[in-house]
């Protein structure tokens, strides 16, 4: 299907057109400062783990490495997992988490695991080879106290200058958003479970 466009739109779209982008050169030459970022992916909504596993594709992408620290679905076997395996020595992963808290009903291994978790987090943050590190579901394990918050910013703050960490999970914690260069709240505005439909390889996991 084509779309007649005289010449007077076609000339009034090519000058709006000029004007936007000059203004968004002006701005894009603005920005000169290069920094390890912390960011938050948190809310409600599906997608804050698979959105810092398409971060880890970039990093990859760009000849970059990273490391993986999953604080909660240590038992999960997910498609992801499988496919950055690929990669080889370039990804660094270690599941760590026993499950959610209501499924292992032991306050005291929670804990534990949590903080063996924080502290192979620190190890791949103080690695020099690695550019992006993941601490998915850090935020579950910060919202149930497993760690002391004040430890965790002081830490992630302190982290090498050109690293960056993603931190996932729901409710994310006033002070580690304040703390966060990027927060990114998925919000939950229609989910597929309500109908009933199960969680799906390729999808949840």
């Amino acid at each position: 299907m084509t779309t007649d466009i005289s010449e007077e739109d076609a000339a009034r779209h090519r000058a709006k057109m000029e004007k936007r982008k000059a203004v968004q050169d002006a701005e894009v030459a603005g920005k000169t400062v290069e920094k390890g970022l912390l960011i938050v992916h948190t809310g409600t909504g599906k997608g804050k783990s698979t959105a810092a596993f398409g971060l880890a594709l970039r990093v990859l992408g760009h000849g970059g490495r990273v490391g993986v620290v999953q604080f909660i679905k240590g038992a999960w076997q997910s498609g992801e997992r499988d496919a950055l395996a690929s990669f080889g020595e370039r990804v660094v992963w270690h599941a760590m988490g026993e499950g959610f808290t209501w499924e292992t009903q032991d306050l005291a291994r929670d804990i534990a695991a949590a903080r063996r978790a924080w502290e192979k987090a620190q190890e791949l943050m103080a690695d020099p080879t690695i550019g992006l590190v993941i601490l998915d579901e850090l935020n579950i394990a910060l919202r149930y106290d497993y760690l002391p918050l004040e430890e965790v910013i002081a830490a992630l703050a302190a982290r090498r200058a050109g690293l960056h960490v993603v931190v996932t999970g729901r409710n994310a914690k006033p002070a580690l958003v304040e703390a966060a260069d990027l927060v990114t709240e998925m919000s939950l505005v229609k989910h597929h479970f309500k109908a009933g439909v199960k969680a799906q390889p390729g999808i949840e996991f």
